[in-house]
């Protein structure tokens, strides 16, 4: 694995180094040829520290000069499709309709799709599709925990992925949404085209210990007090059980309050500096309930996983599928810990860290370096 500290700094261009030659390779030019020697060359670009590859194709080095999020766009087309006799899942399509495809998985669980997510991708390449995850945004039921666990949505992307007669597709996800990408790759690999991650979340107890038991406490204690607070000290012995008696309240207004706390305390750290709009969303109701009600119901039952590491231990099954890792050194939420574990696990991946970032995906430095990921993907692809 290649290893890269990566600034938020816009610089003017930005040389990467390709994957290693036993990743598999969509571009047929490539396959089948002469060896592939791969060095990293450091090299001066602005204020970006770099790295340059030494390829023997000429067509396998990339400049990659764009670094900033595409401009906004609309969908070309919306949709709910029917997932179970519960629930039903909002669609959307955007960019280009012959394009590349891309499935976005967004965070949480229970965070939901905004139109700011289509901005990572090309839209004159990539055909982006974005959906709402069981119980979120605009899928219905509104917060809704039954028949809603891990292998619910690893299904769900199949049946999607089958409504769109999508052979395979590029898989991007970050926090919980990387969490996602990982299960469901493992689940189908010959679906995957490539991975981008970002702010690795394995949920393994001491992450879910860190961020809801009093870890993160260590650096953000005056949030945190507020979202211990909510609860009485005689049940702080457990406060994902204790938010989870509040959050499955027969009264909705305590159902409100353990929402916005729960919510308050993640936006308040999901920045490296404090983003007062998206600390805001806590109070949106809506948002809050489904937001708090679906992480915490996943929190309490592992993930739906059958061990603490199920996802480390099931490395192997993609170690083939091209990746980029995108983390953020000062990431309080899902703390580099993970993303590390993940690299050690599978070094064939590329791992980047932006080391003036926390956890957001719309933190300029991650922004730019998922951005420079889907870049190098379509050079993969094309």
């Amino acid at each position: 694995m290649k290893l890269v500290l990566a600034s938020s700094s816009l610089a003017p261009c930005f040389c990467v180094r390709f994957f290693p030659p036993n990743h598999n390779n969509l571009n047929p030019s490539f396959s089948g040829q002469r060896k592939i020697k791969l060095r990293a060359i450091p090299v001066s670009c602005g204020k970006s520290e770099v790295l340059k590859s030494d390829l023997m194709e000429p067509e396998a080095e990339m400049l990659v000069n764009k670094r900033t999020l595409y401009a906004p766009i609309e969908p070309y087309s919306t949709g709910n499709l029917k997932v179970s006799d519960v629930h039903t899942l909002y669609w959307e399509q955007s960019g280009k309709p012959d394009g590349h495809p891309v499935v976005f998985l967004h965070g949480g669980p229970g965070g939901g799709t905004a139109p700011g997510n289509r901005r990572f991708f090309d839209p004159e390449f990539y055909r982006i599709i974005l959906f709402d995850q069981r119980g979120a945004g605009k899928s219905t039921p509104h917060a809704c925990l039954e028949e809603n666990t891990t292998w619910d949505l690893v299904n769900d992307i199949e049946k999607l992925r089958e409504h769109f007669k999508i052979p395979e597709w590029l898989v991007f996800g970050g926090s919980w949404g990387s969490t996602l990408a990982l299960a469901y790759s493992q689940s189908h690999p010959d679906k995957v085209t490539g991975l981008v991650l970002r702010g690795i979340f394995l949920l393994r107890k001491k992450e879910i210990d860190w961020f809801y038991e009093g870890g993160a406490a260590a650096i953000y204690p005056d949030a945190w007090e507020e979202f211990r607070d909510l609860i009485p000290e005689n049940e702080r012995g457990s406060l994902v059980d204790a938010y989870h008696k509040r959050l499955n309240s027969n009264d909705l207004e305590t159902q409100y309050a353990a929402a916005r706390a729960w919510t308050k305390w993640e936006m308040m750290t999901a920045y490296l500096r404090p983003n007062l709009e998206n600390v805001q969303k806590a109070e949106d109701d809506k948002f809050s309930l489904a937001f708090a009600r679906i992480e915490n119901h996943y929190f309490v039952n592992k993930g739906f996983f059958p061990s603490d590491s199920y996802l480390l231990d099931n490395v192997d099954k993609i170690r083939h599928i091209k990746t980029t890792i995108v983390q953020g050194r000062y990431d309080v939420c899902c703390p580099m810990m993970s993303a590390w574990d993940l690299h050690k696990a599978w070094p064939e991946a590329e791992l980047k860290i932006v080391y003036d970032a926390g956890h957001s995906a719309n933190e300029p430095g991650i922004a730019a370096e998922l951005v420079v990921a889907n870049e190098k993907m379509k050079a993969l692809m094309r």
